[in-house]
């Protein structure tokens, strides 16, 4: 018979019980430092950029002349890449994962696709930039216009929707569908009257995370030629354009040479943070909604 050494037990509860604590305060300090950090980031913008904003500064037009630039064709042309992110993502996004979680049988296709799709969630921004060069800007002769940038973006975040869609699918308790097949639904019943409410909140979710990167993407946008300095502004999207992130950039570039281009990139992150902040409170007013009803 093997006996217990309760001195030998207590001791390795001891110390596991002093790791714990150690990681524990250690994950907490790596916590606030990248909160200072943070905080930090956005008071020295805030400090440099609210003396810019005005209403001249948001209703302007781009110039040459730092005292003179206004970002309202960059706004209104980040909102026309987002009207056409948005819906493309959206709808190819979440059809791909209802596909492939409830019609695309398990087997070897279906792996190779998943993990195709998975690797391309890693790949770095500016490749997919190549790639909206390539075949819409070049194959397709859209040019470096709205539409363009739009479905280069949407490539770039689609696969974060599609997983994000798939994982939300998989949270669908089995025995809904069950019982609505028992009842007698279709499939496309079954999808359309439980599994996608039920699944939305989350799928809504994981759309607002991919949408908010696609807002502040600068690579794929240089690689297809998008100026940063356009005069026009776009009302289309067969239009020209420039965006937030691109001004931003380019204003952090003159800073070497003008500072008060700083001060202009500053009030611009501010613009663009506000106009992320109201884009999310909506989904996510709309993503409490729906879990409030289903």
């Amino acid at each position: 018979m093997k006996y217990i050494d309760i001195n030998q037990v207590q001791q390795r509860m001891n110390s596991r019980i002093v790791k714990n604590n150690f990681l524990k305060y250690i994950f907490f300090f790596a916590t606030i430092l990248g909160l200072i950090v943070l905080a930090a980031l956005l008071i020295q913008v805030l400090y440099d950029g609210l003396g810019v904003i005005d209403y001249q500064f948001l209703t302007g037009r781009l110039s040459t002349e730092a005292s003179r630039a206004g970002i309202m064709g960059a706004i209104l042309g980040t909102l026309w890449l987002m009207a056409v992110v948005i819906p493309v993502t959206v709808i190819i996004g979440i059809g791909t994962a209802l596909y492939l979680e409830l019609y695309l049988k398990r087997g070897r296709t279906q792996s190779i696709i998943q993990t195709n799709i998975s690797n391309l969630a890693g790949v770095p921004s500016i490749v997919y930039g190549i790639l909206g060069l390539t075949i819409f800007v070049r194959a397709m002769d859209f040019g470096n216009v709205v539409l363009a940038g739009g479905l280069t973006l949407s490539l770039l975040i689609l696969p974060i929707v599609v997983v994000a869609a798939q994982e939300s699918i998989r949270a669908v308790p089995q025995h809904l569908s069950e019982a609505s097949y028992g009842m007698g639904a279709t499939k496309w019943q079954t999808i359309r009257r439980i599994i996608l409410p039920a699944a939305l909140p989350g799928m809504i979710t994981g759309s607002i995370l991919a949408i908010s990167r696609a807002i502040g993407e600068t690579a794929p946008l240089t690689v297809i030629g998008i100026p940063a300095l356009l005069i026009p502004f776009p009302e289309g999207i067969t239009d020209k354009f420039t965006a937030l992130p691109m001004q931003i950039y380019y204003w952090t570039l003159d800073s070497t040479l003008v500072d008060e281009y700083a001060n202009l990139a500053a009030a611009t992150i501010i613009v663009l943070l506000l106009i992320l902040f109201i884009l999310n409170s909506i989904a996510v007013i709309v993503r409490n909604k729906f879990q409030q009803r289903y």
